[in-house]
């Protein structure tokens, strides 16, 4: 069976607070693993998890982009092509634009779209169309 993840859910995994639910969450979903299930994590979840790590967690953009990195490449877990090739990003917490956007970009460009920003770093994405 598959199942999709909430933003308070991946929270409770990468942060285990509050401890009582964070175990209940662990158990919950190892479970699911366990009996072959498939724990999916949409992109909104994890920008949303990403921004919560940073200014509700005091996580650097660094320690934020390496749990949820490491957390794509667990078993049982499917993150999108589109967040694991973000998250995989050496200087990830650095680039220009950043995560999310970068996200927002591979997910229309996953459904053949092109991306129209007002960002002047949109011009790095291939096929994004900036409007300045």
């Amino acid at each position: 069976m598959e199942y999709g993840l909430d933003t308070s859910a991946l929270l409770r995994i990468l942060t285990t607070d509050p401890p009582a639910l964070a175990e209940k969450v662990a158990e919950t979903l190892q479970g699911i693993v366990a009996e072959g299930g498939i724990l999916h994590v949409s992109d909104t979840v994890v920008c949303e998890a990403y921004h919560a790590l940073q200014y509700h967690y005091c996580s650097t953009k660094e320690n934020a982009i390496s749990d949820l990195r490491s957390l794509s490449q667990a078993a049982g877990f499917r993150f999108s092509d589109g967040a694991k090739a973000a998250l995989a990003e050496p200087n990830a917490a650095r680039m220009s634009p950043g995560l999310v956007d970068r996200m927002i970009a591979d997910g229309y460009a996953a459904e053949g779209f092109r991306t129209v920003s007002c960002e002047k770093s949109f011009r790095k994405i291939p096929g994004a169309v900036v409007v300045a």
